[in-house]
């Protein structure tokens, strides 16, 4: 448990580097400065949403002759230094509390250097706090003013306790002692989604489990206000403030970032009707609540005994029983491998295909007479790719009917295509779909790229002439977007989700109707309004069929939502995952395609994603979706 505190400080060190937060007084807690992952740097969120809570504090006890911050498990944190150097303890006093050995080790880190020793007003000790005898005899001895309004500070603290026996002790003897505080806790919530159980399991494996993270009791306290990170981050940190630190590093993480944010929390509990007035305020939230129809069938899942995994991967249906897949990358940020999963009279197989398509979040679109168009996507988020490709099978390497399935490799043919036209921006995690008017065009919509964070603009590529045309587009556009659904339909397409320029989740379904002039968008309000992004769609007869994706207010693996387009209701079915699909199951950064049974069925590949600092998981076999 001690030793997460390590981690911890060096995390934040290589976010106060990036410039997320200013903080020239954590690097002497650190032999050396490492910069970890722009995912890592997330810590900015905790960092901030702990600043507001004391900012807040201070502000609220300005005027009071004295008050004082309680930081429980301070660990390495600099918190004391950087209020002292901003000027901001009048009449008020730091005490930190930490297990001896953390207190010892920080107390040598402080005398040595000369820019963090001799400054006043700091109190550091070195208990268990779970003694409550031991704490209430060592504070008041240092001088904590047990009536005077008090800052309780416990960062990723309490969760490490068992809850009844010993967080819950702390909990009480803080409300109990301290009749005029404040207690902020951040930690962490939701055990038991996929995201959850990677992030329980990485804490097991460093003996340090999160014992506390299924219970929060209030005892003792008067008003509790809690607010998990996304909240926070899009409704109580300014639009400047984000947008400044969203360009500070490439970042293409979404589906990670909101997860993590959906896995932690702030929380504000008061005694006293002064310090009330320092609570979190609850924001009108940017971010859709997940309100579904919930049906009460659940869509049976089954896993196909094949080995594949990918994430940001791009799928086509090239015939019954035969899916393309291109792109992607695997565990460690390796490519991966292009696959050709087969349905035959034994059962589904998968066969690698040659060469392999060094792409992530493009497009595969099958092209009317033959062959799959790839468009776009990028290496990294520096690096987008702006040709297009016509990919084929050898028609000498593929297989056909009664082939053995257990061949080595097929052959893929990449022409590149070359377009007349004024060719869209380059661009990623975009839609291309089939369209229809007069001619076969291929219609490009939306996705972000390395200086937009989503586009909004649609193109059409004649797919005959190979030529980017303008054709008239009536009506009122929908927002720019990225990492949403479009799926054919009536010659046209359903757009459905996605999220905005500011990272926020859209969940509207968009119609592109033809006309005779050429086409007009056409919004559908549909009830309940379902909110997932990066997630898979297809249209079977009336019904938009919405699979997986990524929210930001619920619990469990994203199911199936049904989106009838004729009557504009929706419905939520869950997945029934218990009997024989490997756990956790992450739809996101996936792929999915109709099969060739007679019943309606969907099979699943790949997705997965890295749980912020906990480790990757990636799916490790394709599952099915019935979805009769």
């Amino acid at each position: 448990v001690q030793g997460t505190n390590d981690s911890s400080v060096v995390s934040k060190v290589s976010a106060a580097a990036q410039g997320y937060f200013h903080d020239v007084f954590l690097q002497h807690f650190v032999c050396k400065v490492s910069r970890r992952a722009p995912l890592i740097n997330g810590y900015y969120v905790r960092w901030r949403a702990v600043d507001h809570c004391v900012t807040r504090f201070l502000q609220i006890t300005e005027n009071c002759p004295r008050r004082q911050i309680l930081s429980l498990g301070a660990g390495f944190d600099s918190l004391y230094f950087r209020l002292h150097a901003d000027e901001e303890l009048h009449r008020a006093v730091v005490f930190e509390v930490d297990f001896p050995d953390v207190a010892r080790r920080k107390t040598a880190l402080i005398t040595s250097n000369i820019t963090l020793r001799g400054m006043g007003q700091y109190r550091l000790l070195g208990l268990d706090i779970r003694e409550e005898s031991q704490v209430e005899e060592a504070l008041g001895a240092a001088g904590l003013d047990w009536a005077a309004p008090t800052l309780i500070l416990s960062e990723v603290v309490l969760t490490y306790m068992e809850t009844q026996v010993q967080s819950d002790v702390v909990i009480s003897w803080a409300a109990k002692l301290l009749p005029q505080s404040l207690f902020v806790m951040y930690e962490q919530i939701r055990p038991h989604d996929p995201f959850g159980r990677v992030m329980q399991d990485h804490f097991l494996k460093l003996n340090s489990t999160l014992h506390a993270l299924r219970q929060y009791p209030d005892q003792g306290w008067e008003q509790c206000v809690c607010l998990d990170m996304n909240d926070f981050y899009l409704g109580l940190v300014p639009e400047e403030e984000r947008s400044r630190v969203e360009v500070l590093e490439p970042f293409d993480e979404y589906e990670e970032w909101h997860q993590k944010c959906s896995h932690y929390f702030v929380l504000t509990a008061s005694r006293g009707s002064f310090t009330a007035q320092a609570l979190l305020t609850r924001p009108a939230s940017p971010v859709p609540s997940m309100s579904p129809s919930w049906s009460p069938a659940a869509l049976s899942v089954k896993t196909l005994p094949v080995c594949m995994e990918g994430l940001g991967m791009a799928s086509t249906l090239l015939s019954p029983g035969q899916v393309l897949l291109t792109g992607g990358s695997s565990r460690g940020g390796r490519g991966a491998v292009t696959r050709l999963l087969l349905r035959g009279r034994g059962g589904w197989s998968s066969v690698s295909v040659e060469p392999s398509v060094d792409l992530l979040y493009h497009t595969a679109t099958p092209r009317p007479g033959g062959g799959v168009v790839v468009y776009g996507g990028r290496s990294s988020p520096l690096n987008p790719i702006t040709s297009l490709f016509r990919v084929t099978l050898d028609p000498c390497g593929a297989p056909g009917p009664g082939d053995p399935e257990d061949r080595d490799a097929v052959r893929l043919c990449a022409e590149q295509m070359v377009c007349t036209g004024d060719p869209p921006p380059p661009r990623w995690r975009h839609t291309a779909t089939n369209v229809s008017h007069k001619k076969d065009f291929l219609f490009v919509f939306g996705g972000k790229n390395e200086s937009q964070a989503a586009l909004g603009d649609a193109h059409f590529l004649c797919l005959d002439q190979q030529h980017w045309t303008e054709i008239p587009v009536e009506g009122a556009a929908p927002e720019a977007r990225h990492s949403h659904s479009a799926c054919p339909y009536q010659g046209g397409v359903v757009a459905f989700g996605g999220l905005d320029r500011w990272g926020v989740l859209l969940g509207d379904t968009v119609v592109l109707r033809p006309t005779d002039r050429g086409f007009s968008w056409e919004r559908i309000e549909v009830q309940p309004p379902p909110v997932p992004y990066s997630h898979s769609a297809h249209v079977i007869g009336e019904k938009l069929v919405v699979v997986g994706g990524v929210w930001l207010h619920s619990d469990g693996v994203p199911g199936v939502v049904v989106i009838d387009l004729s009557t504009r209701s929706s419905v939520e079915l869950r997945l029934d995952t218990q009997t024989s699909v490997p756990w956790p199951l992450m739809l996101h950064s996936f792929c999915s395609e109709p099969t060739d049974l007679e019943e309606p069925e969907l099979v699943l590949m790949g997705g997965g994603g890295n749980c912020f600092s906990f480790g990757t998981h990636v799916n490790p076999r394709p599952v099915t979706v019935d979805l009769r």
